[in-house]
């Protein structure tokens, strides 16, 4: 089973390591990767945790799914697959190929 959290709601300021010393109290930490904006280099509020096995993310979930950090309240759940993405090219939906008709539809 999936042993990956989804931490959101996250303060800006708040770093990898506070994430590791937080999370070590529910048991082993894998792992703590805090997304951050490719660009600016600034966290985009929110992180994935890697418990080391199944019970240890069940027990991270129930005591920090709502817990106070830096004045903001986190969304603790399991990490969803990522969804796959299209192929170069397919960024931002229609961009060629079929268009969805604007207003009414045919005017006679």
């Amino acid at each position: 089973m999936e042993s990956k959290l989804y931490v959101g709601n996250l303060s800006y300021s708040t770093t990898e390591e506070d994430l590791r010393t937080l999370f070590t109290q529910a048991g082993t930490v894998a792992s703590v990767a805090l997304i951050k904006d490719r660009d600016s280099g600034q966290s985009k509020g929110f992180a994935f945790v890697e418990m080391s096995n199944q019970a240890e993310a069940e027990k991270a979930i129930s005591m920090f799914n709502g817990f106070q950090l830096g004045q903001r309240e986190l969304k603790v759940n399991l990490a969803r697959p990522r969804e796959e993405r299209g192929g170069f090219g397919n960024r931002g939906g229609n961009r060629g190929g079929h268009r969805p008709q604007r207003g009414g539809g045919k005017r006679y």
